[in-house]
């Protein structure tokens, strides 16, 4: 394991994201169309950036965290790269993909039935057990955004005219910090978030202009953004700094997957595929306009992808 003192800046472990152009899906969308795909990051998702960056900039040698299982691996991934331990808190109902992996890379996996006991009343528990432990959460924490700022940055870099970028919000951690890249880099661009409608906390906060939480775990297809609300210090940046945010339908995500399949030939967690899924729902808002759709991750349990891809109801 590498020892403290090689631990190495975040710029330098990740991986650059990957930039698809994919024009029969341009056209059939009906814009100028980028996608930033994050499926190739280290662990498969964006989610790393951030976790990296936690658990090279905390003193402490073990993590606590709650996760649907994006942030989840990729803390466990970071903690072995940085020679530190984590306890991962994750629902019952977690991608089996995501769960095998947080045990693979050396994470120890407290599952929990969300319905009689919360991800944060869990963590908390664990707090108290291991006092000596950092809480991490996956989103609300300022080297969460620093880390996924990263990825604004790399966007801001691109040697071409971007419109609007659209990126999946739960917690608000990615577009939190995609706003936050921009910024650094002195780039303007329209920040648009992709939600759930049976999920859409960050739709109604935005719209309240103060933080409205759901009543309980959203179960949407998207389980990347099965949050009850958004961060405090994500809304500290959202609040000023999102476009504004698409509420999409559950079969709107579905076929986002498809046609990323289909017609860009990537594989998408259903998270992933949310920007695609804000420009079948709001056509008129981007049409003609040049967009980059960040698609967040790309870890799907192989029976769930089939069934959409076949666009059976999921087993």
């Amino acid at each position: 394991m590498v020892q403290p003192h090689s631990i190495l800046p975040v710029q330098q472990v990740i991986r650059a994201t990957t930039i698809i152009e994919a024009p029969r899906l341009a056209r059939l969308l009906g814009v100028d169309l980028l996608i930033a795909s994050e499926t190739f990051q280290h662990t498969g998702s964006f989610k790393f950036r951030a976790a990296y960056n936690v658990a090279a900039h905390v003193p402490h040698s073990r993590i606590i965290a709650a996760s649907s299982g994006n942030f989840g691996q990729a803390m466990a991934r970071a903690c072995q790269i940085v020679g530190k331990s984590c306890i991962i808190v994750m629902p019952q109902t977690s991608a089996r993909v995501k769960l095998d992996a947080v045990r693979e890379y050396g994470g120890a996996v407290d599952l929990i039935d969300v319905r009689s006991k919360s991800r944060s009343a869990r963590v908390g528990e664990l707090a108290r057990e291991h006092p000596d432990a950092y809480v991490a959460s996956a989103y609300d924490d300022p080297l969460v955004i620093e880390g996924n700022a990263t990825l604004g940055a790399e966007l801001a870099s691109l040697d071409r005219r971007i419109d609007f970028i659209i990126a999946p919000v739960g917690g608000g951690g990615l577009t939190s910090g995609i706003i936050q890249g921009l910024r650094e880099a002195g780039k303007r661009i329209a920040v648009v978030g992709a939600e759930p409608s049976v999920a859409n906390d960050a739709a109604r906060s935005l719209k309240a202009g103060h933080i409205i939480a759901n009543e309980s775990e959203p179960q949407t297809i998207a389980d990347g953004v099965r949050t009850l609300s958004l961060g405090k210090h994500n809304w500290a940046v959202l609040r000023e700094g999102l476009s504004g945010i698409v509420e999409v339908s559950e079969e709107q995500i579905k076929e986002g997957v498809r046609l990323l399949f289909s017609l860009a030939n990537l594989k998408a967690e259903p998270t992933g595929a949310l920007g695609i899924a804000a420009l079948l729902a709001q056509p008129e808002m981007f049409r003609n306009r040049s967009v980059c759709c960040v698609v967040s991750g790309g870890n799907v349990d192989a029976d769930l992808f089939q069934s959409i891809l076949a666009g059976r109801a999921a087993t």
